[in-house]
């Protein structure tokens, strides 16, 4: 089973994107769902996370620029990123906390130039 990002794009510094991953029920219902993010040549990183009640925390690096938010009856997880820099240029990648090894897909790219 593979979580699917999509919406990235090209942006501009100071611009927007929203991001959306659906899932499984099975996997979404009982999972504290995340966004991960791998910049070229860094680790992957997770960037913020949502318990199934709405619980919410994000890594510094984005705080108060990205929120991200969940819609339980369509199994969807969304990264609402405003205010982006091009140190967020990154592939972006949704998976539960802790992650799954198989779960992973294939990303979204986002790219903010400057």
């Amino acid at each position: 089973v593979q979580l699917q990002a999509s919406g990235g794009g090209l942006v501009q510094a100071g611009g927007s994107l929203r991001l959306s991953c659906a899932a499984a029920r099975s996997i979404f219902s009982i999972s504290v769902m995340g966004w991960y993010r791998q910049a070229p040549g860094k680790q992957r990183e997770v960037v913020a996370g949502i318990t199934s009640d709405n619980s919410t925390r994000y890594a510094d690096s984005v705080k108060g620029r990205f929120t991200i938010s969940r819609d339980n009856a369509k199994n969807t997880v969304y990264l609402q990123m405003s205010s982006l820099k091009p140190e967020d240029t990154a592939v972006y990648y949704c998976n539960t906390i802790p992650l799954h090894q198989e779960y992973w897909g294939q990303g979204t790219l986002v790219t903010v130039s400057s």
